[in-house]
């Protein structure tokens, strides 16, 4: 089996999040021999308990025995609503695997193409703007470090066990564990989300790459203005004005294929989301201000949820836009020079232009900023009926 994925290399960012589910086994990869395929099934299972089973059985204990006291309900929730949505998004990436890697290989088989230098360059630009977008991940991998705020013989996240996790080494198991569960669930959800923004990123450069071959659909011919263009001319634009309805058509499908495969799954995410940005803003207001580690963990926690739902919002937001600007790019070339089919096609794909890619959270809204709005006003609705019940 090799180590690491072969697609995907054109976006480093989002070469890096496949890898990383591959490597806990959410991501299963094509190439395996038979002691492999009888060997992985325990291999995804263990990493499974051991990043979000374990905790969610524990958290899910605890709660049940704590069941009518309001605040330490919410302590026990927030985490354990990020171990349901994390859950839900391993589901939907064993089922829409095969769906996964052909639009990775279809993007692939697009950016290796190009050859143009300002191509070139226009992926060189949307890589290194993926990488600056990576400050949301790192700030909810810092929650890994959240045990550096416990007090003595305290396990930071509450939990039921089975054993007294007050006493050794019952105490040291649980607080390794806890540690380190954080700290790969961090790593994996993050990993997750960050490759569907990069899947709708990588979309967006390829809307960019075809409004560049469209601004260059006339180079080396005479446009005055003034009489039309030749026959031959007139194949040649014909030629690839059909390469770039093609690649427009393609690239329709592919946003069509990303919101098949996580729509549900964002809906999923925003909806836990609002839940948590309620929940966490609570508890913020119960910290003790000399508790100063636990209140600077619970701030970035706070933030890395509301600019991860900012993220998908963004990207949905600029999806939408930039699929309709290619209606404009058509409406500055020469129309006048061509000939009355190609005027006729130029027109049609106008038309289909105004009708943007969008991207939504299982139908139910699509991603924009309006919609980033609409979450923070209803956590904080949600925030001030639970302080309402807790009076």
């Amino acid at each position: 089996m090799k180590l690491f994925i072969a697609n995907g290399k054109k976006n480093t960012v989002l070469w890096i999040c496949l890898n990383v589910l591959r490597w806990v086994g959410f991501l299963v990869p094509d190439e395996l021999t038979a002691f492999q395929k009888a060997l992985r099934p325990l291999y995804t299972t263990f990493w499974f308990m051991f990043i979000v089973g374990i905790m969610t059985i524990a958290q899910f204990g605890d709660l049940l025995q704590i069941w009518g006291n309001v605040p330490l309900m919410v302590e026990t929730s927030y985490l354990l609503f990020t171990d349901f949505v994390f859950i839900f998004k391993i589901i939907n990436l064993f089922t829409k695997r095969k769906e996964l890697f052909d639009i990775v290989r279809n993007d692939d088989e697009e950016l290796n193409t190009e050859e143009r230098e300002e191509g070139k360059a226009i992926i060189e630009r949307s890589n290194r703007d993926m990488f600056r977008q990576l400050t949301p991940f790192i700030m909810y991998a810092g929650s890994a470090l959240s045990w550096f705020a416990t007090e003595d013989r305290t396990l930071f996240y509450r939990a039921w066990y089975p054993v007294d996790v007050t006493k050794s080494p019952a105490y040291e198991i649980a607080y390794v564990h806890q540690s380190l569960a954080v700290m790969f669930i961090a790593l994996t959800n993050g990993s997750f989300d960050i490759m569907v923004i990069s899947l709708v990123a990588v979309c967006r450069l390829r809307i960019k790459l075809l409004q560049l071959t469209l601004r260059n659909l006339f180079q080396d011919m005479e446009v005055d203005g003034k009489r039309l263009l030749s026959d031959d001319d007139n194949r040649k634009v014909a030629e690839r004005l059909r390469a770039c309805i093609i690649k427009h058509q393609a690239i329709l499908e592919s946003g069509f294929q990303i919101r098949e495969c996580f729509s549900y799954s964002i809906l999923a995410q925003f909806t836990v989301s609002i839940v948590i940005l309620c929940v966490s803003a609570y508890q913020l207001g119960e910290i003790e201000l000399n508790s100063k580690c636990r209140l600077a963990f619970m701030i970035a926690y706070l933030l890395s949820m509301a600019i991860e739902v900012f993220m998908y919002c963004y990207h949905g937001n600029c999806i939408s836009e930039e699929s309709v600007e290619i209606a404009d790019t058509l409406y500055e070339m020469p129309l006048y020079v061509c000939s009355l089919p190609i005027r006729k096609s130029l027109l049609v794909m106008m038309v289909r232009s105004r009708r943007p890619i969008e991207l939504t959270a299982g139908g139910f809204a699509t991603l924009s900023l309006g919609c980033f709005m609409s979450i923070m006003k209803i956590s904080y609705s949600f925030f001030t009926v639970l302080r309402q019940v807790e009076e």
